[in-house]
């Protein structure tokens, strides 16, 4: 059974997706705040996190910053700060979705079960694959789920690294930006190009030499992007 934390500092909020997560077949913990979160994290195994923004002692995007310090858990932000700038923020610290207050707890239960069933789906492939995919200096690790640059450990969210291991795992093909989204999130690609965008420029800080010229995360104007092939 996996287990989901669920963050947030009211009370009837984290009451009410627990039995629906737990009617889902999920176990739950719960903590009010960041600091009681990252003392569940120390010592008990947790599969992903829900996390609302604005708490007390600690909010939802400074433990965001020090959950990614040591860990890609999957983490899903749940809170009435709704701006897409809000979003994009979330999503450039590791944040891998958002739901915004007022919710469905049905459509939590359902982001929830997507986020495990893409991840499940890129450390279980259906046939057999390269343990490890190594370009240049860039290496990738399918079963760790860890990036390396230059032999050095570049910590990555769960989407940063589905990415990166669609566009390694065949190096020199053009992906669109429908195509990354379609396969990476398992859904309908709706024209949200600044999603994409973000992903990209947070893997191009951790692979590339310059960021801002690329060698091999790269634009194809007007197409999408390429992951160079290097000897």
């Amino acid at each position: 059974m996996k287990t989901i934390l669920i963050i947030d500092d009211e009370a009837e909020i984290v009451e009410l997706l627990a039995v629906y997560l737990n009617h889902a077949g999920y176990g739950t913990m719960a903590a009010g705040n960041g600091d009681e979160a990252l003392t569940i994290l120390q010592r008990e195994q947790v599969d992903l996190i829900i996390a609302d923004i604005m708490m007390p002692r600690m909010d939802g995007w400074e433990l965001l910053k020090k959950v990614r310090q040591s860990s890609p858990i999957p983490f899903l932000f749940l809170s009435a700060k709704s701006d897409d700038m809000d979003k994009i923020f979330g999503l450039q610290l590791g944040a891998d979705d958002y739901v915004g207050k007022p919710f469905n707890p049905l459509e939590v239960v359902s982001r929830v079960q997507a986020l495990f069933r893409r991840l499940d789906a890129f450390t279980k492939p259906d046939k057999p694959a390269p343990a490890i995919i190594e370009i240049g200096d860039v290496k990738l690790d399918l079963e760790s789920c860890k990036l390396y640059k230059t032999g050095i450990n570049k910590e990555v969210t769960s989407y940063e690294f589905k990415i990166i291991a669609l566009l390694m795992s065949q190096a020199g093909r053009v992906f669109t930006k429908a195509q990354i989204y379609e396969q990476v999130w398992g859904e309908e690609y709706m024209g949200d190009e600044n999603l994409i965008m973000v992903y990209i420029s947070k893997l191009r800080e951790k692979i590339e030499h310059n960021p801002r010229k690329p060698d091999y995360l790269v634009t194809i104007r007007g197409l999408g992007y390429r992951f160079e092939k290097k000897q």
